[in-house]
């Protein structure tokens, strides 16, 4: 299993919400570019990084956070947030970025994301974040009557190289990770998961990983690492056994 070490950009600087409420925000890391290089120090062979800003606004807001951060570190980034247009995917794309995350253009544009898993194969992840099982969006500012499941199958078969599966309720609330529901999702699936939202510990990290045959490609951690509740080194390591 892949460790996905998260950094979330608002106004510049990586920070991380509660539950995905932007005034509920908390700094960890001033300096985006410095934090990337420790992930990579660190052995973390991914970077999970998101324009918070831009995925409200949709469209790009910290693109010169994001581009420092691409140049600052030798380290594969999955970058989401804002990119709802072929213009900002194909920018994004020839900047660096390794696979663009596409979150609500899955459910608003799903023409625009077909395509743009067949035209980019393995280069596209589709973010399907969802609060009670049902879809949310725009930052997570809006909610659907669609399930994760749902729309997750109208991906399938798609070339998308993953799906990043969040419990919006568990994200940044450090209450663990609820395994049950992304199993559920990973083994409906034949497209791998990504798990994200509540790792508090190394032992939601091996909770995951006894689960990774259902599917799971991947866990993305962020408060825990920021306050050393997850050591990376550690968890990279463990991860690979």
């Amino acid at each position: 299993m892949i460790l996905f070490p998260a950094i979330d950009l608002k106004d510049g600087v990586c920070v991380r919400l509660l539950r995905g409420e932007m005034d509920r925000a908390t700094i960890f890391n001033i300096d985006p570019p410095q934090q990337a290089r420790a992930f990579a120090a660190a052995g973390c062979e991914w970077l999970h990084l998101v324009d918070l800003n831009g995925a409200i606004e949709g469209r790009p807001v910290n693109e010169a956070a994001v581009r420092r951060v691409i140049e600052a570190a030798d380290i594969k980034v999955q970058l989401g947030g804002g990119i709802r247009t072929r213009e900002t995917l194909e920018s994004w794309l020839g900047a660096g970025v390794t696979r663009a995350i596409l979150g609500t253009a899955a459910l608003s544009d799903p023409e625009f994301v077909l395509q743009a898993c067949k035209d980019f194969p393995g280069r596209i992840v589709i973010a399907i974040d969802a609060r009670d099982g049902n879809v949310a969006v725009e930052g997570w500012t809006k909610s659907s009557n669609v399930k994760a499941l749902e729309l997750a199958l109208r991906f399938e078969g798609s070339g998308a190289a993953a799906i990043v599966y969040t419990d919006i309720d568990r994200d940044g609330a450090m209450g663990g990770v609820n395994v049950e529901a992304t199993v559920d999702l990973a083994f409906s699936l034949t497209t791998p998961v990504i798990a994200s939202g509540g790792v508090s510990s190394t032992a939601d990290l091996m909770e995951l990983k006894g689960h990774e045959a259902a599917g799971i490609e991947g866990v993305i951690v962020g408060r825990a690492l920021y306050d050393g509740r997850v050591d990376p080194a550690a968890a990279v390591a463990a991860l690979k056994e």
